[in-house]
């Protein structure tokens, strides 16, 4: 991970004095947050999501058991690794606590040192999942998420859309003759067209929020969450658009330039608990279908399409 990037850790417990010590012999490496109970520690573990969480057992309102019970439980905070402080010293103890899938457990009074070394290594194991996670995230061609990370994605903002009733939009992009270009000018040049494509399309997407990834082979994707048909469609034109400018330079054509056109097929709807993901996809995978047969270098959406061009 970048260095310059501090990790970040919520610490929990209802004594100023811990939480002070903790906060001063830490805070010189990494963002500290804190938490005097397990209500707050929860609110602001969903809110913040820290890399790691240091919480203390024995609380009032909420033991550091139903602390992390509760954090288990959302999907958000799941896997944010948890340490146990506590006084209670006992092996039994410690046992519970590892068996509750706490990553550590440290003891009261606090060793600086020890503390130290024991969250520095749990940050670097951090940081490698993180590192080994965002590799097999991301295709690397072209340097954008790969087709396993646009799955998990839009697993989630499914979830999302029928939760909250707002729509959602898939755009289904490929490369007009792409097999052709790469038979005439080279794999080398169908993968500078291939890395042109994919940063055109991360340029179309204008909110944090836009989600693009390389599905397979020539073809990507692009989820616009709470986006509807024609907020769709104006982004799928932006891209076609943008994309018809491309100038790919290929010595062995007669052209100084080779053209690069994508053809666009886009769904768009609100889904319900009814609502099937896989024909979500199939839908939006036939009207790029219809673009193509069309004659490519345009947009359709599922049983009609749009010619862009004139």
């Amino acid at each position: 991970m970048d260095e310059l990037i501090r990790n970040s850790i919520l610490i929990v417990d209802d004594e100023k004095s811990n939480l002070v010590f903790l906060t001063r012999i830490l805070g010189e490496k990494y963002n500290i947050y804190t938490a005097k109970d397990g209500t707050s520690a929860v609110k602001k573990a969903t809110e913040l999501l820290p890399d790691i969480i240091i919480l203390d057992i024995i609380m009032p309102d909420m033991s550091g058991y139903e602390v992390l019970a509760a954090l288990k439980k959302q999907e958000a905070t799941r896997e944010i690794p948890i340490i146990f402080i506590t006084g209670l010293s006992s092996a039994e103890e410690e046992e519970k606590a590892l068996s509750y899938n706490a990553v550590d457990y440290i003891n009261k009074p606090f060793r600086p040192n020890i503390v130290k070394l024991r969250i520095r290594n749990q940050i670097r194991n951090v940081n490698q999942v993180r590192t080994i996670k965002r590799l097999s995230m991301t295709d690397q061609l072209t340097e954008i998420p790969n087709r396993r990370s646009f799955d998990e994605r839009l697993s989630m903002e499914w979830r999302r859309a029928i939760r909250e009733k707002t729509p959602i939009s898939l755009l289904m992009l490929d490369i007009d003759k792409f097999k052709t270009y790469n038979d005439l000018y080279g794999h080398q040049k169908g993968d500078i067209v291939l890395r042109a494509v994919a940063k055109t399309i991360e340029q179309g997407l204008r909110r944090p929020g836009d989600f693009a990834a390389r599905w397979g082979g020539e073809e990507f994707v692009a989820l616009l969450a709470n986006t509807d048909r024609s907020g769709a469609l104006e982004v799928a034109e932006r891209i076609r658009a943008d994309v018809e400018k491309l100038h790919i330079s290929c010595e062995k054509s007669s052209d100084a330039e080779a053209p690069v056109t994508i053809s666009l097929g886009v769904e768009s709807l609100i889904p319900d608990t009814n609502s099937s993901l896989d024909l979500f996809i199939s839908a939006a995978d036939t009207a790029l279908y219809e673009a193509k047969a069309a004659g490519r270098n345009r947009i359709c959406t599922a049983g009609d399409y749009n010619n862009s061009p004139d």
